[in-house]
Parts: C-alpha cells; structure tokens; sequence
C-alpha cells in the first residue's frame, strides 16, 4: 500500500475518498433537465439552448443515429469546433450506447483517415467548412454515414443572415452539402427527429464512452479507451476538488476545445453535472475572448498556459473588466509562475496549475484553489487517486525527493489503448499508469513534474530538463513565448537549443539572452542555440509541440549531409 502523505493537507471540505454514482455520463444531462429545464445551458455568439432544449435536442440526434443503425458500442467520430452541435452530439451518441471518437478539426486527410479505420467509426460528425476533407478519404474507411453542420446552423439573427458575407470576407470558401444518400444535415435531424431513444443495456465499469487519440507526437496516435466510470470518476473528483463553487450558479468559458480530453470533463461533463452554463468559443481570438469574459461574466475558466499568456499579451488587457473569474485551471501544459502571478493580480481570480493524461480521463493532481499553493508543482493527487515516483525502468517507489517516473493508480486510469494490447500491457503495470514523465514528490506529497522522459536532454553526459530552462527565460520582460528542446549535435550528442518569440516592441539578441541565462543557470544548462521566431508550433488546445521543432531540426541535418560538398 502506497503512502498518502497529501491527505494530511486536504482543506476539510475535501474528503479522501468519494462515492461514484453507477451512471452512464447521459444521465447527469437527464438530472439537469428535469431539475435545471429552463435554465440556459449554452449560450454561443448570441444563441442560447435552455438544458429543457439541449436534452430534447440529444435525444433527437440518437434517435436519427439509432435510425442509421447506430447501436451499442458503435463506434462515432465528431470534428467540431466549439459549438452547440458538439454537446449535441456528444450527448447524442452516448445515449445511443454508443462510443464517441473525439476528432481534431485540424486534421488533415491523412491524419483524418487513420483515425477512422483505427477506429472503424461508422458516422462522423463534421463541420460543413471540413466536409471536403472527409469525403476525401471516405473509401479508405469504414464510414457509412456523414453529417454535416455548420456554424450558421446555431448562430441568432441577425447573425446567421450575415454569416455567408463575413465568410466571403475572410475568403471562406463555402461548402454546400445536400441532405441525400450518405450525407445527412444536422439541421433536418432536428426538424425530422423525434426526442426519443431505444434503452440499452448498461456496464458500469466495462463499457466505452470515448475513444481518445492521444496527440501522437512520436509514433502513431493510439486509441485511450475511457470507460463510464473512468469519466464519471473524474467528473466526480473535480466537483469535489471545486468544493466553493455552486451548482446552477456558475459560468464556465469553454475555449479549450471540447475533442480535448480537459475541455470535455472540465466543460461538457462537469458544467452539465452542476447544471451550470456554458459559453461556448469555437476558437481561441484573444480579442474575442476578452470581450465575452466582459460580457458574460463567467466564473469559471478552464485553459491552457498559452491562453492565459494570449490574453495577457493583447494590448488592451488591462482595459477589459474579467474580475467576475473566480477560478482557473491550468492544463495540457506546465503553467509558468510568472504568467499564474500577473494573471491573479489582473484578475482578482486563482490561476492553478493541474496536470493529467489522455488516459486518465484527463486530471489527477491540481493545486488547491483555495488553500496552500507550491509554486512550480502540480499539486496534490486528487481523492483516490494513488501516485508514486517509480525508479526509472522499474516499478520500486522512491522515497520523498528523489527523481523517478511518475505512476498514477485509480479509477480514473484508462481501461487501455484501443486494439493495442502490447502497449496496454507495457503502461499499465499493476493497476499503474506509467505517466512517462519525471519527477518527484516532496515530503508533504505535492507533486513536481521536471519534464516528459522522452523530453529529457542528454547533453555532454548531463541530464538537462527543458522547462528548468524555460522557467528562467519566462521571467525575461521581453519574451511572450518560449520552448526549448534537445537538438543533434555531434561533439555533445545532444546540445541545448530556446526557440524565442519576443513580445511586441522588443528585440533580442543571442548575447543578450545568454548573459541572462548564465546569471541564473549552471553552465551545462545554458542554451547553446537560439532561434527568434513569430510564433511556435502548437496544438489546438495551445500546447507547444516540442517535438515537431526537434523533427525540423533533424530533417535540416538530412539534408546538409545528403547536398554534396
């Protein structure tokens, strides 16, 4: 049995251990109807669905899919954005007993049909603007059906009247879609549909809501398998570690993408589990983004590190009234301490940092909101979570302070990866999850993550860790953003290199960043290279892709060797 050191620091309104009711995620949309009907459940760029028109409106979308002949563990793929049509559907195809397949709008072709034949998806869900892409690659998978929506669809007059001319504006092309053989409208299924749906068989623990592709970074993205419970549980710990908010009384803003594991439960489960309202943006504009937080007062705000530093960045942040945020949780990304500072003060709010997987449904520690913070650690494991620092290649504990592998254990660990039982096998060991990052606990039991293992630079024999090094460079005025990773080099194996993005008005220079960087690391750490850029690649969700800027880097290495001297 593992030692909890943690539970010793939980505020008492946060008990150790909860109790998970055995419900399908549907039914917190079934409660909230009945309980909260004529409450606004979302409201989107002025359109608003009461909970009463959002559960008619799921129900209308599984009877249509059971129609198709959608049944039990089938499997349905969604590309949307942010909108009302991804709660919708999302609802929609759980009440079905089927198994949702969250789908990246930022996919390409290739990226579009792998995902649908590791699947075996047999209807998507995608955005009129994506349809192209889809039918594309339509023979290559097991697709039998296509239904198209469009941001229109859900938009108030006058807004979906002038719709089509800011399109043309933005040089959109527009894409008409017929509601004939394969291809089906959202629209039409929610004049035609009627809100009703066959009831299925239900297994608590073993049956599938989700397919969740992890990013794929290295290697080809796998299929987390998240159960009933592995949601619900999740759901059920973030309510819990949330314990000062009210249900019915919140505002949740929804800019992290819904097909991302911490938009989902954070938003879509746990906003409709308290019956609070959503506001919904279909993609992150800083400009956008302030205004709706001045217009719609939410409460609570869920986000990534490049979200709050986006904001923070736009030059008329500080003219913008966002003291109605009362909390924020950080995910996908190490939070810097100065961007979690300079937000609290701008705000009024708490900014903490959490973290999490794919295959945990996502989240597993966070700071507390409203007790003891630890600058640069992650936090404290939520209740009946496990955690431990493993010796790396083993799965031995280690004692308080020590670096090892983090390993968490609980009911919101993934029942496994889909048709990869080898791999399954390999991360799952014991009822552990091999997170593949490394840290340490210290003897309080907050958690601190040094970096991904993968990530770890080996440079001259040293171990450097990359967000040692972008702690330091995050605290120089002039950068907005930074990243920094191991590059090849053929006298070190691995040297150093920052990719920079100075913020506005500023100039750097590498002499100017090297005399900061000595000042506060040890030389081995130090940045070799550095590299000025507009802006980094990313995620949708806003996470910085290390290793795509590690692969450019190999392909130029490729290619000076292969130009003949």
């Amino acid at each position: 049995m593992i030692e909890k050191p943690w539970l010793s620091h939980y505020p008492s309104e946060i008990p150790p251990t909860l109790t998970y009711e055995p419900i399908p995620v549907q039914e917190y949309l079934t409660r909230t109807s009945k309980k909260h009907g004529s409450k606004t459940a979302v409201h989107f760029l002025g359109k608003e669905l009461t909970y009463k028109e959002l559960h008619e409106s799921a129900l209308k979308f599984a009877n249509y899919l059971q129609s198709l002949g959608v049944e039990k563990g089938d499997r349905v793929a969604i590309m949307l954005p942010n909108c009302p049509q991804s709660l919708i559907a999302y609802y929609g195809v759980l009440y079905t007993g089927g198994v949702v397949v969250q789908t990246n709008p930022l996919y390409t072709e290739r990226e579009i049909a792998y995902q649908m034949k590791d699947s075996g998806a047999k209807v998507i869900v995608a955005l009129d603007l994506l349809y192209p892409r889809v039918a594309a690659v339509l023979k290559e998978t097991e697709l039998e059906n296509v239904i198209v929506t469009g941001i229109r669809d859900y938009l108030p007059f006058p807004k979906s009247m002038l719709y089509p001319l800011v399109q043309k504006k933005q040089q959109v092309v527009a894409v008409k879609v017929e509601h004939s053989g394969i291809n089906h409208l959202f629209s039409e299924i929610m004049k035609r549909a009627e809100p009703s749906v066959r009831e299925q068989s239900f297994n608590f623990e073993e049956d599938l809501a989700l397919l969740q592709y992890t990013g794929g970074t290295t290697g080809s993205p796998k299929g987390v398998m998240l159960t009933h419970k592995n949601l619900i549980a999740n759901a059920t710990m973030c309510n819990a570690w949330m314990y000062q908010t009210k249900e019915g009384e919140e505002t949740v803003l929804a800019i992290i993408p819904f097909f991302h594991v911490y938009g989902m439960t954070t938003v879509m489960i746990l906003a409709v589990m308290q019956g609070n309202k959503m506001v919904l943006l279909p993609k992150f504009e800083p400009e956008t983004a302030l205004k709706t937080i001045q217009k719609q007062k939410p409460t609570i705000f869920p986000g990534a590190p490049t979200i709050y530093i986006g904001l923070m960045n736009h030059p008329d942040f500080h003219k913008y009234d966002l003291s109605s945020i009362e909390a924020c949780l950080s995910g996908s990304a190490p939070l810097p301490t100065e961007v979690q500072e300079k937000f609290e003060q701008a705000t009024g709010g708490k900014l903490v940092e959490g973290y999490g997987l794919s295959e945990t449904s996502p989240v597993t520690h966070s700071n507390l909101l409203w007790g003891e913070r630890v600058k640069g650690s992650i936090g404290l494991p939520y209740p009946d979570t496990e955690a431990a620092v493993f010796k790396l290649g083993t799965t031995e504990p280690l004692p308080p302070g020590e670096i090892g592998e983090i390993a968490i254990r609980g009911p919101q660990v993934m029942k496994g990866y889909w048709n990869r039982p080898e791999e399954t096998a390999a991360t799952i060991i014991d009822g552990w999850l091999l997170t593949g990052d490394i840290g340490r606990m210290d003897e309080k039991g907050y958690f601190y993550v040094i970096d991904r293992k993968k990530d770890m630079i080996i440079a001259g024999g040293f171990n450097v860790y990359p967000r040692d090094i972008e702690e330091v460079l995050y605290e120089h005025e002039a950068i907005q953003e930074c990243v920094v990773a191991g590059v090849p080099d053929p006298y070190r194996g691995e040297t150093v290199k920052a990719y920079i993005v100075p913020k506005d008005g500023y100039t750097l220079t590498e002499e100017e960043l090297d005399t900061f960087c000595r000042a506060h690391l040890a030389a081995f750490k130090v940045p070799r290279i550095y590299e000025f850029r507009k802006e980094l690649p990313k995620t949708a969700v806003g996470k910085i892709l290390r290793r795509s800027l590690v692969e450019e880097e190999k392909k130029k290495l490729e290619e000076n060797a292969s130009v003949p001297s």
